[in-house]
């Protein structure tokens, strides 16, 4: 246990006036308990309402507080309720009794309970900090899984355009500081020329991942023409749009397969 966490502990219990004024609260109805009692109690066992107040406010409100409930108390009983009663003068066999007793009674109750809510309140402080501790691992290791997966996207990205550079027909960019709504940057490739300009339209508007037939025109050479001259229609071929997430942004890419 580090000297910050005793500190800690020993400032367990809430600070400012309102512990005090529940402290003159829990005398006077100790003190109106007692009162009541006394047709039936007598001399007899004149401090138990004080030792029940003291327990209270220790337990709410911490040691202080209940030290002066206790002091408070202790001259009461001595004045109200030990005979003869409303004499303070005259020290005899019954206030020596009560002063022995009541403040070692007091002591062991309100120690006690000290003792256990400091206990309580350290158990608690540890277990928070074991919690933020927790938390802050757990995001670190989702930052690490993060960071991973960008890597291998990173990776998987870099590879496709080194392998199938010559079958790309365009990469779309969105950038993290990218306005939201603002269309996303289209860079034509080697084959952008070669597909019909309606399917660059509609995947570039509309991207959906996966296998994608598009339309790829032939080469306008003597033999692709048709015999009245114009360019032969333009042929449906297999194409795979996907979509790598890396720490740049995110690329679109569409590419012809085969």
């Amino acid at each position: 246990m580090t000297t910050s966490s005793i500190k800690n502990a020993r400032r367990w219990a809430p600070g400012g006036k309102r512990g005090w004024f529940f402290a003159a609260i829990a005398v006077i109805v100790a003190t109106g308990v007692r009162l009541s009692l006394q047709p039936l109690l007598g001399p007899a066992r004149p401090d138990f309402a004080f030792y029940i107040a003291a327990a209270i406010i220790e337990y709410y409100f911490g040691l202080w507080p209940a030290i002066a409930v206790m002091t408070t108390g202790f001259v009461i009983t001595d004045v109200m309720f030990v005979p003869p009663y409303g004499q303070i003068q005259q020290i005899d066999r019954n206030d020596i009794i009560l002063g022995i007793s009541y403040p070692l009674l007091g002591t062991v109750i309100i120690g006690l309970i000290e003792r256990l809510r400091r206990g309580q309140y350290h158990s608690e402080m540890v277990a928070a900090v074991a919690r933020c501790r927790y938390e802050m691992l757990l995001r670190a290791d989702n930052d690490r899984l993060l960071a991973r997966r960008d890597a291998g996207e990173t990776h998987r990205l870099l590879r496709m355009l080194t392998e199938k550079n010559d079958k790309l027909v365009f990469i779309q960019v969105t950038t993290p500081d990218q306005m939201p709504g603002a269309a996303a940057a289209m860079q034509p490739c080697a084959r952008f020329d070669d597909v019909h300009p309606d399917d660059i339209a509609r995947l570039g508007n509309l991207p959906t991942l996966g296998a994608q037939k598009v339309r790829l025109r032939r080469a306008a050479t003597q033999e692709d023409l048709a015999p009245d001259g114009t360019a032969a229609p333009a042929d449906l071929v297999d194409a795979i749009c996907e979509r790598y997430t890396t720490p740049n942004g995110q690329f679109l890419i569409l590419r012809l397969e085969g």
